[in-house]
């Protein structure tokens, strides 16, 4: 069973760059509408975690010759691919809103239909799910645990921070962002022009930039 393993695995990380794919053009049209990032620096920490329970999941079966228990592997598949199904509910829900970062738009509200008509943050109940479950199907339970104590760490760190960006983007007009960008952009044209008729167009333009 270990080369179906193997397979399983090769799998959910073809699915992983398939997200990231997702995210990185969800994030480009969020970032174009003034989106903004939250908790950018536990990113890496949470892609480094979710490459160590592939790489984890992988070794352990191998170096450690992990048995496959069908009362135990059965269950355990069956939970990976409905962790599957919800992450990707979760995403079609979101639209282009969703994302593995959290990235906001001014002035967005809380999404209430799919899954999230239930639960506030389901996508993160797909991955606590797929986290435990995707070890398991061939016995390697240190993974399997490694992964959960770290996840939960990990995530209860990440709902505080996207509780906030959800805040700020409740409570943010898209309005005022776009005036304060509009009023950056005539400053530093009016500093050009005053700039080409007094032939010092440099200090004029750091002026308005700071502005």
């Amino acid at each position: 069973m270990v080369r179906p393993f193997t397979s399983l695995i090769l799998t959910v990380a073809v699915e992983r760059l398939l997200e990231l794919r997702v995210s990185r053009r969800n994030a480009a049209w969020a970032r174009a509408r003034g989106g903004r990032e939250f908790g950018a620096s536990h990113y890496p920490w949470m892609v480094a975690l979710h490459v160590a329970l592939l790489a984890g999941s992988f070794l352990e079966v191998s170096l450690l010759r992990r048995p496959f228990c069908r009362w135990l592997g059965g269950p355990a598949l069956g939970l990976v691919i409905a962790s599957q199904a919800l992450r990707w509910t979760c995403v079609g829900a979101l639209g282009r809103r969703w994302n593995t970062r959290v990235i906001v738009i001014p002035g967005s509200r809380r999404l209430r239909r799919g899954p999230y008509r239930w639960l506030r943050h389901p996508n993160y109940l797909a991955v606590a799910v797929e986290g435990a479950a995707l070890p398991l199907v061939h016995s390697a339970w240190l993974t399997a645990f490694a992964f959960t104590a770290l996840d939960t760490v990990l995530l209860r760190h990440r709902v505080r921070v996207e509780e906030a960006a959800l805040a700020w983007a409740e409570t943010t007009s898209p309005v005022g962002i776009e005036e304060d960008t509009a009023r950056g952009r005539a400053e530093v044209a009016l500093c050009g022009l005053r700039g080409a008729e007094t032939r010092d167009a440099a200090p004029c333009r750091a002026e308005g930039v700071a502005g």
